[in-house]
């Protein structure tokens, strides 16, 4: 057998592997008589092995692998490191909130907390536009590259982007967040075993020697100029990891599957532990590859692998890392359904409606505009840092709402949905008009004056209190 053939051999047998025990798995699962919670929560069954796996195989996909190997210097470990903070920061103040509101959606807090639906469904609106038109389209791009570079096919990208939708959307519109998060943590053992083994395949093939690498390439005190300058770390790089880890469905949808709280936080504390290993897989690699082949950019990682791994060995890492892009591809999806049927659809349009049928139109369209969007992202310099600046867009002014609800008392909800639009053009007027500071600056000044307008307008619009009368 060919080399090509073994790869493509033990690609396909693990990929069917993976998805045999997925199936085996959800069959034995009890179900839920809550047919939102059933599909959208895994009927709150998921246990703290699950949901460890399920959080970081939905982080760490190819958008992780291919974009921070990308940057090929460990300046980048910042954002693994700093995603433990933003771990913690779930586990500690929204976890237990979520479930003291027994919320189906994060977005259930705000409503919760502020006693306004409104607030709840444009937060809900911000969050699907970010799924639909920047987080999915990178996921989409990312796999295409590693799979493209990796096995040097002669396919365009958008056609692999194509078999990735696909995957994603028969995972998350017939098995939902179930048959997601065990097919995570399947997966998310063999990324994390075979990852190592790439590390360790790269490392012999420079002989062990990383002498020739640049200094600047081994720092983690960035420069004004870099990507991650260190004042950063002192500002807006803490914000985005608790909007991400804390306040976004997509990742915090599974510490709602839990069984329990506990089991919530201690899945949430084992996802944080790994964070300090990680950048061994997804930072490390890129650095060793600027050693073999320069500056490459995105196709650092899958041509590293190409080259060093012995043919069964990159065939069974591609069976991973296909499956770490459909997780972060069909989580998405299952969030975005689940934002949709229950903040929107069961709310506004039909109570009674077949929860299962709706999310799964609502992932039917999102993979198709998604798909569409590919293209757009193949110009991109820094995939991560793209990534990063457009979610600004949306996620500190979401940041600033869910800070204002938990820790503002008595905060009305219109001056959080006038904030939340401030915040948003301010941060547009930053990306798209005058960028005076790096963008991760920018967000943390976005989110304060976001908070600024909020406390403002909320003792402005704020009705005086009545006096009681005096008797004669």
């Amino acid at each position: 057998m060919d080399t090509g053939a073994t790869q493509i051999a033990v690609f396909a047998a693990l990929t069917a592997l993976v998805a045999a025990l997925t199936w085996w798995r959800c069959r034995r699962a009890q179900r839920s008589a809550d047919a939102s919670r059933d599909y959208f929560l895994a009927g709150g069954g998921l246990t703290w092995p699950f949901i460890a796996g399920s959080l970081l195989l939905t982080n760490i996909s190819a958008e992780q692998i291919v974009g921070m190997n990308g940057a090929q210097m460990m300046l980048v470990a910042w954002w693994e490191f700093g995603a433990a903070a933003g771990l913690i920061v779930l586990a500690h103040v929204l976890v237990p909130m979520y479930y003291r509101y027994k919320c189906t959606t994060t977005t259930e807090l705000l409503e919760k907390r502020l006693g306004d639906a409104g607030i709840r469904r444009l937060v809900s609106l911000l969050f699907l536009l970010g799924y639909m038109f920047i987080l999915l389209p990178v996921v989409l791009y990312t796999g295409a590259v590693f799979v493209k570079s990796s096995f040097a096919l002669d396919v365009p990208l958008v056609a692999i982007a194509a078999a990735f939708a696909l995957g994603g959307l028969l995972y998350a519109a017939f098995g939902g967040l179930r048959a997601i998060a065990i097919s995570d943590t399947y997966n998310g053992i063999g990324l994390l075993v075979i990852g190592l083994a790439v590390t360790v395949f790269a490392l012999v093939a420079v002989d062990w020697d990383l002498s020739g690498i640049p200094a600047e390439r081994w720092t983690l005190i960035g420069a004004a100029d870099s990507d991650i300058p260190w004042t950063t770390l002192l500002t807006g790089m803490l914000f985005i990891h608790v909007f991400y880890w804390g306040t976004n469905m997509v990742i915090a949808q599974r510490a709602l599957a839990a069984t329990t709280m506990r089991e919530a936080q201690k899945g949430i504390y084992a996802a944080a532990a790994f964070k300090f290993l990680t950048p061994l897989i997804v930072i490390l690699p890129g650095v060793i590859a600027f050693k073999l082949y320069g500056d490459v950019g995105d196709v650092a990682y899958g041509r590293l692998v190409g080259d060093v791994l012995p043919p069964w060995l990159s065939g069974a890492f591609a069976a991973m890392i296909v499956g770490a892009v459909l997780s972060s591809f069909n989580s998405c999806l299952n969030s975005a359904a689940a934002l949709y049927t229950c903040d929107f659809h069961l709310a506004k349009i039909n109570p009674d409606a077949d929860v299962k049928r709706v999310g799964q139109w609502v992932t039917l369209v999102f993979t198709l505009v998604s798909l569409a969007m590919v293209p757009l992202y193949q110009h991109a310099q820094s995939i991560i840092a793209t990534l990063q600046q457009l979610n600004g867009l949306y996620s500190m002014p979401v940041l600033a709402a869910f800070l204002a609800a938990v820790f503002m008392r008595g905060v009305g909800a219109l001056p959080v949905k006038l904030g939340i639009a401030f915040g948003a053009a301010l941060y547009a007027v930053f990306t798209f008009v005058w960028t005076p500071l790096h963008y991760i600056h920018l967000m943390a000044i976005t989110l304060a004056a976001t908070l600024l307008v909020i406390a403002a307008l909320d003792r402005m619009l704020r009705p005086a209190p009545v006096t009681a009368a005096v008797r004669s």
